[in-house]
């Protein structure tokens, strides 16, 4: 019976329901006269009313054609279809009275309205308990796909609707996190808590799941997709399963435009597909491993297959939230995940961790780096950023840790903010502990912008969009070099497998982008106009609100001298001059004065006599990028 039912063609189906539609003409007029007359033996209205039955019925099945009621879709059976066979029962019951009086019987008019009502009721509720039936026939079945359909907000109804034209897939329920949802019907769906996603496999014998979330981070929908996966489940996102039947502009609609699309470069995944093998079997710490860059280290490190991963993060929430992800992706891995909760400048902390758990390896991307907040705590940001570092690289040379990288800015080139100036203190840091005799071998990776990070300017747009604008930038002429988080991490790995000591490496980032740019972007990729001169009655304005303190108009990746290019065609070596052994100690030592007299006119004091190229009011513009022709670099200077 199942397989008869999955064979039968479009055409079979719809002469079903014209057979239906014909059949349930005498059905209807014996139940009105049971009603009419109080009989339950209706067959003396027949036998004297027999000749409407052919003539009904044949008027029916015209109807039904002219109409189009049998071709209405089972699934698709909504109050629209509902008011066609209104219509359909309407006209009939019309038909009938006329025909009742042509053929001079003595039907009542009363009559007439009870046929009509109970046509439609046979009508429709036999097309929506065939609805149920064949979905309980569909469920049951292994040819047709039964999903679960994961967020039952706007994007997971519209994903239902979709599939309700696919013949061969059936969406049976959602899974929704969302306690006022849960025990609903949604879209003419069941609504689960995530919480019983076991039961709901089972009771619905789900073989695919779709995550319909498009407004969760990508490494989240990860996570859920791989706790599905370990349940047998094919797991698809919405982009990916919408393009796979062919629903592509409904993901154009409800997909937003990931960062690395907005770059105006290609994405250099290919380019910079190495790295993470070089620390299969090590342990690693990665310092700031809740972060925006720590937690994507910790993903491409756990990705290499190492031996343990050492979580240090001074922030509990931060570190809560990594370390559960670390443990789903290395839930069926031979991978230790340690999480330590602490500063890199406790001293005594940061040894004993070292010591225990035998790092060979070091990635440190612990940093304050928000411009105007450090501005505004200088004590603060000279402390963690700077002296951090220094007792950290201290320790790391006393353990005999294998390799050091020190993730750095390019605000750290020429600062003109006391962050920037923080972590050009802390490369030379490592540049001073690089050139003492030993077996770390230290190196720095410096890169611009990451699209996607906390505090990046992307999440900060799409904020001001969601909330109806208007868009601000700092100041027209802005611009700045981007990259993604993957390939920032990425750099990192690379970075720390290249390195013989005291390197400084940058990625070749293309030309810099104008924010102003990007912001029009932003705004047209979440299907908004721009709002100006040229098009008064755009969605979203964009504003200007003033350079803030400690803020450039143009950064830079590197100084101009020592710069070469390295094996890899994208990343650039840098060898930059550095603090002499007693110039570095006498840096850190009056840092720590001026940090512990709580003094910020001493330490930007301090700052200028001891940061090359430091300067508050420098506003220059300076870029250094490798020519595409020799190899050679090139440097442009302007104000």
């Amino acid at each position: 019976m199942v397989k008869l039912v999955l064979s039968m063609t479009r055409a079979q189906k719809r002469m079903v329901l014209l057979l239906l539609d014909v059949g349930f003409v005498p059905v209807a007029f014996a139940i009105a006269s049971v009603i009419q007359y109080s009989t339950i033996l209706p067959y003396r209205v027949f036998e004297t009313n027999w000749p409407l039955m052919p003539l009904l019925m044949a008027v029916a099945l015209g109807l039904s054609i002219i109409l189009g009621t049998a071709d209405i879709r089972l699934k698709h059976y909504d109050v629209e279809a509902a008011q066609r066979t209104a219509l359909f029962a309407s006209i009939l019951a019309v038909a009938c009275a006329a025909l009742s009086k042509l053929g001079q019987t003595n039907l009542p008019a009363g009559f007439h309205v009870v046929f009509g009502l109970v046509f439609f009721a046979l009508a429709a509720g036999a097309r929506i308990g065939l609805l149920h039936i064949l979905l309980t026939i569909y469920r049951q079945s292994t040819e047709i796909s039964r999903v679960l359909i994961y967020g039952a907000g706007r994007t997971g109804m519209a994903l239902a609707a979709a599939l309700r034209n696919r013949a061969d897939i059936i969406p049976v329920a959602f899974i929704d996190d969302n306690a006022t949802l849960r025990g609903l019907v949604v879209a003419g769906l069941p609504v689960f808590s995530g919480a019983h996603m076991n039961r709901v496999l089972g009771q619905y014998r789900i073989d695919r799941v779709i995550l319909a979330m498009p407004s969760l981070s990508v490494h989240k929908q990860s996570l859920l997709s791989s706790r599905m996966v370990k349940l047998g489940l094919n797991v698809q996102t919405l982009p990916a399963f919408a393009q796979l039947i062919g629903e592509e502009e409904l993901v154009d609609k409800l997909m937003p435009v990931r960062p690395g699309a907005l770059l105006s470069r290609k994405g250099l995944h290919d380019e910079i597909s190495a790295g993470c093998d070089a620390y299969r079997g090590a342990n690693v710490m990665i310092t700031g491993a809740g972060g925006s860059i720590g937690l994507e280290l910790c993903r491409q490190v756990i990705a290499g297959g190492p031996a343990r991963v050492v979580l240090f993060e001074l922030s509990e929430v931060a570190l809560y939230s990594a370390e559960m992800e670390m443990r789903i992706l290395t839930s069926d891995l031979p991978i230790e995940v340690v999480p330590v909760l602490g500063s890199v400048a406790d001293g005594a902390l940061v040894e004993r961790v070292l010591r225990d758990h035998e790092i060979s390896a070091v990635f440190h991307a612990a940093a304050y780096k928000h411009v105007p907040i450090v501005e505004s705590n200088a004590r603060s940001g000279i402390a963690n950023n700077a002296l951090g570092t220094a007792i950290l690289a201290q320790k790391v040379r006393a353990c005999g840790v294998g390799r050091f990288v020190l993730v750095s800015s390019d605000k750290a080139v020429r600062p003109a903010s006391v962050m920037g100036a923080s972590k050009r203190l802390a490369e030379l840091v490592v540049q001073g502990q690089a050139a003492q005799p030993g077996n770390t071998i230290f190196s720095i990776v410096r890169f611009g912008n990451v699209l996607g990070s906390s505090g990046s300017v992307i999440p900060l747009f799409q904020e001001q969009i969601a909330a109806g604008g208007p868009v601000t930038l700092t100041d027209e002429a802005v611009t700045r070099y981007f990259m993604t988080i993957q390939e920032a991490a990425r750099l990192v790995l690379i970075a720390g497998s290249l390195a013989s000591g005291g390197e400084v490496f940058v990625l070749d980032m293309g030309e810099p982008v104008a924010i102003r740019d990007l912001a029009r972007r932003v705004i047209e990729s979440s299907g908004y106009t721009v709002r100006d001169k040229a098009n008064p009655d755009g969605d979203i304005e964009i504003v200007t609100t003033g350079l803030r303190p400690g803020e450039k108009l143009h950064e830079e990746l590197m100084v101009s001298k020592g710069a070469k290019m390295t094996a890899h065609p994208k990343i650039i070596s840098v060898r930059e001059a550095h603090l002499s052994e007693l110039e570095l100690a006498a840096a850190l030592r009056d840092l720590r004065d001026a940090v512990d007299a709580d003094d910020d006119e001493l330490l930007i004091s301090v700052l200028k006599r001891w940061v090359p190229g430091y300067d508050p009011a420098s506003r220059r513009v300076i870029a250094v990028r490798p020519d595409r022709k020799d190899g050679n670099l090139t440097v442009i200077a302007g104000e």
